[in-house]
């Protein structure tokens, strides 16, 4: 059997080689650095690499995104009171759940609900989430709602209004790593 040159792959200052004829990767293969990323970094490792690990890698990539705990341990028709008795009590500001990403090595947050200000933007609330779990300067921070990162720009009551959830509150997720990879 004639052994194939690997192909190289790599995200910013990330670079492994790969068997080019590996048509799957088994999350063991993934290199352990990898497993902690949040899903952009995922994202454009993958769009490097060949085709066919594409899938897996952004199946490894989802898999860091929290599943809302939150949710898990109140029901919807609770969530969806407690919502609406905010919003009315509260008609400028929006509820927030923020959690952490399950495989994220950034500290976790002391509370999950929030009540922010409508004119606040997004990169003002990373902020705060910042300040709040006491984040080094070297780390980076990334927020997702609906596994999606908005735009630091955006406010808040637009990402609501656009993502808010089925029970009435904004579900965000935060995760992170080191940059540029300093420890």
């Amino acid at each position: 059997m004639q052994k194939r040159d690997p192909v190289i792959c790599g995200a910013s200052s990330l670079s492994f080689f790969v068997p080019s004829d590996s048509h799957r990767f088994s999350r063991s293969k993934v290199p352990r650095q990898l497993r902690s990323l949040d899903a952009i970094m995922l994202s454009l490792y993958a769009i490097s690499c060949p085709i066919t690990n594409i899938q897996t890698f952004l199946e490894v990539g989802l898999e860091v995104m929290a599943k809302s705990t939150f949710k898990e341990e109140h029901d919807l028709e609770k969530r969806s009171a407690e919502a609406a008795r905010i919003r009315e009590k509260y008609s400028d500001r929006i509820p927030v759940i923020v959690e952490k990403a399950e495989k994220s090595d950034i500290p976790t947050i002391d509370k999950k609900k929030y009540l922010v200000p409508a004119d606040l933007t997004v990169g003002q609330f990373v902020y705060v989430i910042r300040k709040r779990i006491k984040l080094s300067s070297e780390k980076a921070i990334f927020i997702f709602v609906d596994n999606v990162l908005p735009p630091t720009g955006a406010l808040m009551s637009a990402v609501y209004e656009e993502k808010k959830d089925d029970d009435g509150f904004l579900y965000v997720t935060y995760s992170g790593e080191n940059t540029f990879g300093s420890t």
